[in-house]
């Protein structure tokens, strides 16, 4: 027999987060997020994000073990920009078994039924800068931390359960640091000539304390030009916390904002030695050595970036100005012994984004899904 309850205090909150790393332990591609910055998530005073949001957190047990969870959110904000009552569900994990799975989504379809909701999609998180996405090709590629991982069964009891695809997030794995003298030279003549024509400005980023300055016009650039699936701006709130957690994993080396002559914001590209191998060592947990861990991802011996952010102001798009901030990333690569850079999901549909690979070796190597169900 399962049981639901709902994860409300703190104690709860740590099991329904821990939850992942021990239904994933051992397994070489999962990658667990930061443990207290995700319970903060579900702390009304933590995240900003319950300006416009209410959540819930369902448990599944059977016996006094721990089998599953999910949680839902019903982020008004979103729904008045679609114009469509929809709940969101979140940080759905479980074991293999329909009873399990049933409960779960259950509760969430019943806790949507009363907001009179038409309709339960995800997996999606407050905002566009949560993980998105349920996996459903590239179990055996290694997760990124900013992204799920999740078990092949998943997507069976999804579509058991008459969820259907919304929409596909692509990921792509990208050959950086090949010795193709030719082609980066080709590469830099572009970006060089880009860089001339358009009289942008490559912003100097000697340390995080000078990224810190620009951060206002970045979000909202970020805000303008991610009008995309799901999405809805930035509060300068939320904006604040998503600094003040990210900006130790940011590189200044790596990371490139453009300006116009004007000194205004036309595109930035956030851009890190991976943190994944870090984050599976220390579980999550930042303290007591967690930092070590990741200052030596970033600091040291690294084969490959982890590509967070690219954004170009839409005047500016079509006009080769990626190719700037590319080409930086080639060079840092060649120079430190870099092998790949990683994409985070991308919509399938935004080919634009998808083209800009093209002057490298690159395979797709990871599909997620947004399902949906009407109810």
């Amino acid at each position: 027999m399962v049981t639901i309850t709902e994860a409300i205090t703190k104690k709860d909150l740590k099991r329904f987060i821990k939850f992942a790393n021990e239904l994933y332990e051992g397994n070489p591609y999962y990658v667990p997020d930061m443990l207290d910055s995700q319970v903060n998530d579900f702390v009304r005073d933590k995240n900003p994000a319950y300006e416009y949001c209410d959540t819930k957190c369902f448990l599944a047990w059977r016996q006094e073990k721990i089998v599953g969870r999910i949680a839902a959110i019903h982020n008004r904000t979103a729904n008045e920009k679609y114009q469509r009552n929809q709940m969101r569900f979140w940080h759905m994990d479980f074991i293999d078994d329909v009873e399990v799975v049933d409960a779960l989504f259950g509760a969430v379809e019943a806790w949507a039924k009363e907001l009179g909701c038409e309709s339960v999609h995800g997996p999606l998180g407050f905002s566009d800068m949560d993980r998105e996405g349920m996996l459903i090709e590239g179990f055996d590629q290694l997760s990124m931390f900013i992204t799920y991982y999740n078990h092949p069964y998943y997507k069976e009891h999804m579509e058991r359960m008459g969820y259907r695809k919304e929409t596909d997030w692509l990921e792509f794995k990208i050959e950086v640091g090949k010795d193709d003298k030719q082609g980066r030279e080709r590469l830099d003549r572009l970006a060089t000539a880009v860089e001339r024509r358009s009289k942008l400005q490559i912003v100097p980023l000697k340390n995080k304390k000078e990224i810190r300055p620009h951060v206002e016009d970045v979000f909202e650039l970020y805000n303008e030009v991610y009008n995309l699936f799901g999405m809805i701006p930035l509060t300068p709130s939320q904006v604040e916390r998503y600094v003040n957690e990210f900006l130790p994993l940011i590189d200044e080396r790596t990371t490139t904002i453009l300006k116009d002559q004007d000194g205004k914001v036309v595109a930035f590209g956030v851009v890190a030695p991976t943190i994944s191998h870090a984050m599976q060592k220390c579980k999550g947990n930042m303290l007591p050595f967690g930092w070590y861990h990741m200052l030596k991802a970033l600091k040291g011996k690294n084969d490959t970036l982890d590509m967070f952010l690219i954004a170009v102001h839409p005047d500016w798009q079509g006009k080769g100005v990626t190719t700037i901030m590319i080409n930086r990333i080639v060079k840092f690569a060649m120079e430190n012994g870099i092998r790949f850079a990683e994409t985070g999901p991308e919509l399938e549909s935004n080919t634009n984004v998808h083209a800009q690979w093209r002057f490298f070796n690159y395979k797709q190597h990871k599909r997620r899904r947004c399902y949906i169900k009407e109810i």
